[in-house]
């Protein structure tokens, strides 16, 4: 019966989909710095014995044997004493009790692994073969690396996130003081009769290049934990507003709608991006196309109008233009005369932005 399970939990191995992001998002959080986890499996490097830790759930019964029952509260001082044997830890789901200690995983052994070391072996294929979260600190390498279901994820001290993290900090205040730059170009160009295409495709490469770089600091913060906070609020200022500035852009010159010019962005490479012929393609553009009047999404927004009552501006009058030149009269069927003489005064912004 046994064996009819494991042989049960190889197919399943093989039949996995991939992990989702969340799913690794979750992961890294059980194990970043400031959780109990994350400062026994520091105390199991520093004390250079080395170790493996599991999470336990329904397939881990039949995987291990040996050992000694624990069945007791979690905390880092017992993983770092429990740790200086040459057996597994196994933890209850949640991570909140140590249920056995020195045991051996006996995962099965068709499960292909990529590691050389017998404990990092064991760690793969009881991840892959469990569905669970395994930690093997290596006394040799002096690495901690992280298995989960068919993934491995080499966990990195604090400071070279830190270090890493500040690099893309600084990368991205970079492009965002050029986004800003390229914002005030953009406002003057969007009033005049004839707009150059150019300035808007300059500013969605620039914002579509902050908004994919701060997904890498993103898994940063993840890894960081409680030493992400500084990061975490400076990332937060450089993205302000960035994606609503990006969308409204895009709104006012695709010819392919928001959704679907989003979609096709979010895949170009920063290779692609640098081509500003790309940006162009993405809004379902031509190269005859210099020339264009903005719909009005971004500075009718920017003065404070409504969304909604943009959306019915630009419905019945089509372009930016168009509704900077409107008078009372144009505007008495869609709307009442109070909201008129409001819509108004902000045009009247709008005209004085530069």
């Amino acid at each position: 019966m046994e064996e009819e399970k494991k042989e049960i939990q190889v197919r399943l191995v093989e039949g996995k989909k991939e992990v989702k992001k969340e799913e690794i998002t979750d992961i890294l959080k059980l194990i970043s710095p400031g959780t109990l986890l994350r400062t026994a499996i520091e105390g199991v490097q520093k004390a250079k014995t080395g170790g493996l830790i599991v999470a336990h759930n329904e397939f881990m019964e039949n995987l291990f044997e040996g050992g000694f029952k624990i069945n007791a509260r979690f905390t880092p001082q017992r993983i770092i004493e429990l740790g200086k044997m040459d057996g597994a830890i196994i933890l209850s789901k949640d991570l909140k009790k140590i249920l056995y200690a020195n045991v051996l995983l006996t995962p099965n052994h068709s499960i292909p692994s990529n590691e050389t070391g017998t404990r990092h072996k064991a760690a793969e294929r009881t991840a892959k073969q469990a569905n669970t979260m395994v930690v093997a600190v290596s006394q040799r390498r002096d690495e901690i690396a992280l298995f989960y279901k068919n993934i491995k994820y080499v966990i990195r001290s604090t400071s070279d996130i830190i270090r890493r993290a500040t690099e893309v900090l600084q990368i991205l205040e970079k492009h965002k003081e050029v986004f800003e730059k390229n914002k005030i170009e953009l406002d003057k160009e969007e009033l005049k009769k004839r707009q150059m295409l150019t300035k808007a495709l300059l500013l969605v490469q620039r914002g579509i290049m902050i908004l994919k770089i701060s997904e890498t600091l993103k898994g940063y913060i993840i890894e960081l934990g409680a030493e992400g906070t500084i990061v975490k609020s400076r990332l937060k200022e450089i993205l302000h507003k960035v994606e609503k500035e990006v969308d409204e852009v895009i709104s006012d010159y695709t010819k392919l709608g928001l959704s679907k010019s989003r979609k096709i962005l979010s895949v170009l490479s920063y290779d692609e991006l640098l081509e500003i012929e790309n940006i162009r393609q993405c809004l379902g553009l031509s190269e005859e196309s210099e020339m264009i009047i903005p719909k009005g999404h971004r500075l009718l927004g920017k003065v404070g109008i409504y969304e909604r009552d943009a959306g019915v501006l630009i419905k019945n009058f089509k372009n930016l233009n168009a509704i900077l030149g409107l008078k009372k009269e144009d505007m008495i069927p869609f709307f009442e005369e109070e909201k008129i003489n409001e819509i108004l005064e902000k045009l009247t912004h709008v005209r004085e932005i530069n």
